[in-house]
């Protein structure tokens, strides 16, 4: 009687298994041949034998090679990204590019709509109030967020351009619901980190912006454009900024 195999166990031993099955195939063949062929047809078989033995190290090697290239180039970009974000997101001339939106809100003479646009120097800046994308304390996209972010896509790829800067704001009211809390325990800078990710993942998966092009950022409360005195300065202030940068132009 066999005795019982764990799952794991089976599991474990099948993958070895296959792996040696694919080496062991050569020497069945010789097998076969060695018993019901003749001398030049076991010779051949033996050549045939060992060219397939030679081509299956020559895949592996080159299998190899390629998993230490992709994570030598993974390791690559993720670099290349770290550096674009300590070098641009919190560069003094972007922020100071994001500081003379007070000066342009107050210029405009009117109730800020719900989707802004604003030239800026160095590119283009659309400002989108909390409450077109998402409900209060969540960082999950509304149907009318995901309508306002396809157009927004549209116009953005209608051109060419440079980095995409995505940029969760909150007023400075604590995080109070206990659902809320739990789900972001570190209260509103990581809130706005995740509605900036929430935003900036919607563009790339369902509006084909290129992910090469985004950079994500969360300020909480701490970079408002209104004092937080009235509710409706803290509306303002709850707002992600999503800044298309010129494209960088070659020599």
């Amino acid at each position: 009687m066999t005795p019982a195999v764990a799952p794991d166990a089976r599991s474990q031993r099948s993958r070895p298994f296959l792996f040696s099955a694919t080496l062991l195939l050569p020497a069945t063949l010789l097998g076969l041949a060695a018993a019901c062929a003749t001398p030049q047809q076991v010779q051949e078989t033996r050549e045939f034998a060992k060219s397939y033995e030679t081509q299956v190290f020559d895949l592996q090697r080159q299998l190899a090679e390629c998993e230490r290239d992709r994570t030598r180039i993974g390791s690559q970009l993720r670099e290349e990204r770290m550096g674009n974000l300590s070098t641009a997101s919190y560069s003094g001339d972007l922020q100071a590019r994001m500081n003379s939106l007070e000066v342009m809100l107050d210029g405009l003479g009117r109730p800020l709509n719900d989707v802004e646009r604003f030239d800026v120097e160095g590119g283009y800046l659309f400002m989108i109030q909390d409450k077109v994308l998402f409900a209060s304390g969540s960082d999950d996209l509304e149907p009318a967020g995901q309508a306002a972010l396809r157009s927004l896509a549209a116009e953005i790829e209608q051109a060419p351009h440079g980095e995409i800067f995505v940029r969760g704001h909150t007023d400075s009211d604590p995080v109070k619901k206990e659902e809320t809390k739990r789900k972001f325990p570190r209260g509103n800078l990581q809130l706005s980190a995740a509605r900036a990710i929430s935003v900036a993942s919607y563009l790339i998966e369902q509006a084909s912006v290129s992910p090469q092009d985004v950079v994500v950022m969360g300020f909480g409360q701490w970079n408002p454009i209104k004092a937080n005195t009235d509710a409706e300065q803290k509306r303002l202030n709850r707002r992600v900024e999503i800044f298309v940068s010129d494209p960088v132009q070659t020599p």
